[in-house]
């Protein structure tokens, strides 16, 4: 294992992981336990930025998102798993980065822009919710990260943790926090069902690690394919085709896909039977990963013993990082 490099990923435990979650970052955690100091963080703190009126959803989803790590293949004996509320070296960590950050650098930050326009804040963004960039630099360099996996939305909130490393190291005349490179995920974002850019809970359009087969079958005879494409003889276009897109992602057949998509462009495919082949492929994939979910559900006293042995964990580590901090900022009154 290369113990240079720390990986820091995660997820905010709003609701269960999806496939563009798997696509997007969990088989690659799988991967990358085995070379790497890997570390993954169930956001919650960061969750309740936009669910502080609904503790309760975030606390219940803790477990869902566990269960799904585990059924993905994330060991417990070479991954760490922590929740972010039990460590609280990250929030003091976060308390001292935000005196070096301004207001206004937080408001241009393109990712907070983005979804402060999409939640329609305006003008009354609660401040945990501005502020999040910074409490993820904490997340981040709590544990000495050096790695974080990441799509092109989250490069912004990287670049600032960076910024505040290196206003840390020059204002404090020390070297102890390293810099983040991003870890760029291979495959860009999976369009929900329904062709949105997007695939989320809150629209409805995503189908779950969990969902049952019935259920697979269901969503993948409701998704988007080509509006155009009405009779069977009709030529079909690939662009936009998100049961396309999906085999693109998850068939390993990739000639067979090839020969699918010139036959539906010349002509003659149905939309039936391409989404049979991706129903086929899907639940394929799908089958192991619901058969250990649900072993490991019969259980959640174990799966929560695992979270709170990596958090214990974490929590060392991070004391010492917070050792360091404190004595470069002359903190360290016992000394």
């Amino acid at each position: 294992m290369n113990q240079d490099k720390v990986i820091l990923t995660g997820d905010r435990p709003t609701g269960p992981l999806h496939l563009g979650h798997y696509i997007g970052s969990l088989a690659n955690r799988v991967i990358l336990q085995d070379t790497y100091k890997q570390f993954i963080l169930l956001a919650d703190m960061q969750a309740l930025t936009d669910n502080y009126d609904n503790p309760l959803k975030v606390r219940a989803n803790i477990l869902e998102v566990a269960l799904d790590y585990l059924a993905v293949g994330i060991d417990p004996k070479k991954s760490t798993i922590c929740i972010q509320s039990m460590i609280p070296q990250i929030a003091e960590l976060a308390i001292i980065y935000l005196n070096l950050v301004t207001i206004s650098r937080l408001k241009r930050n393109p990712t907070v822009k983005t979804e402060i326009k999409q939640k329609g804040y305006g003008e009354n963004v609660p401040a945990g919710f501005l502020i999040y960039p910074v409490h993820q630099a904490a997340d981040i360099t709590v544990v000495k990260g050096t790695l974080v996996p990441a799509g092109e939305d989250q490069l912004p909130i990287l670049e600032q943790a960076n910024e505040i490393v290196r206003s840390f190291n020059r204002i404090y005349n020390c070297s102890v926090l390293p810099e983040i490179e991003a870890m760029m995920s291979p495959v860009s974002r999976l369009p929900g069902l329904d062709g949105k850019a997007k695939m989320s809970k809150s629209l409805g359009n995503a189908l779950f690690l969990s969902d049952p087969e019935d259920l697979v079958v269901k969503k993948v005879m409701s998704m988007y394919t080509d509006p155009d494409h009405i009779h069977a003889t009709d030529p079909g276009k690939i662009k936009g085709n998100v049961v396309f897109t999906y085999l693109d992602a998850f068939d390993s057949d990739k000639n067979l896909v090839s020969q699918m998509k010139e036959h539906y462009q010349r002509g003659g495919l149905g939309d039936v039977i391409v989404k049979k082949r991706l129903i086929e492929v899907l639940n394929n994939l799908l089958e192991p990963i619901r058969a250990r979910r649900s072993e490991y559900a019969k259980d959640p006293s174990t799966v929560m013993k695992i979270l709170f042995e990596g958090t214990e964990k974490t929590c060392k580590i991070a004391e010492d990082t917070m050792k360091e901090v404190r004595a470069a900022m002359y903190l360290d009154y016992h000394t």
